[in-house]
């Protein structure tokens, strides 16, 4: 009676470890995926800064010779003529006109709202790590304490593939 009630208690065990362990597993990959979106919030900055520095040093006075991009890494000179306007995309195919300094203005708060979400997914990956953490200090704890009693040997191989594929 004793050894199935062990046994029982093992299988319990090894059912939640297993659970814990596919947790971990969505959480590394939303950790992944939030990875991603913070390297691409990343470019999106540098990208706005260096289109806000580039309208701040257009000139209005005279014309200026300029590399235009074709596409694929191809570009052409050109010769941009007093600029006092410029077309900005404000969305869903949206084109307006606007000075420099409203387009300015403009690239500015696109670059806030950029650091402000860039501060989000920061946040998010914290809260990620420390789930993380903590689902594998609970999967630590319970193979200790199965390994005690009787020794749940599918957790442990799925334990051990976990710790093995999260190192890498």
């Amino acid at each position: 009676m004793s050894n199935e009630i062990n046994q029982q208690q093992a299988a319990a065990a090894d059912q939640k470890i297993s659970e814990m362990v596919q947790q971990s597993r969505i959480l590394e990959a939303y950790m992944n995926d939030t990875i991603t979106r913070e390297a691409t919030v990343t470019k999106l900055i540098e990208e706005a800064r260096l289109a806000s520095s580039a309208v701040q040093n257009i000139t209005d006075i005279s014309e200026v010779e300029s590399l235009m991009p074709v596409g694929i890494g191809v570009y052409m000179r050109a010769v941009v003529p007093p600029v006092k306007k410029l077309l900005v995309n404000v969305g869903a195919g949206i084109i307006i006109e606007k000075s420099r300094e409203d387009t300015v203005n403009y690239i500015e708060s696109r670059i806030k709202e950029f650091e402000v979400a860039l501060s989000q997914l920061s946040s998010q990956k914290q809260q990620i790590e420390m789930r993380m953490e903590q689902i594998q200090k609970q999967v630590n704890q319970m193979l200790q304490q199965s390994s005690g009693t009787s020794s749940p040997s599918s957790a442990k191989s799925q334990h051990n593939s976990y710790t093995h594929n999260n190192r890498q």
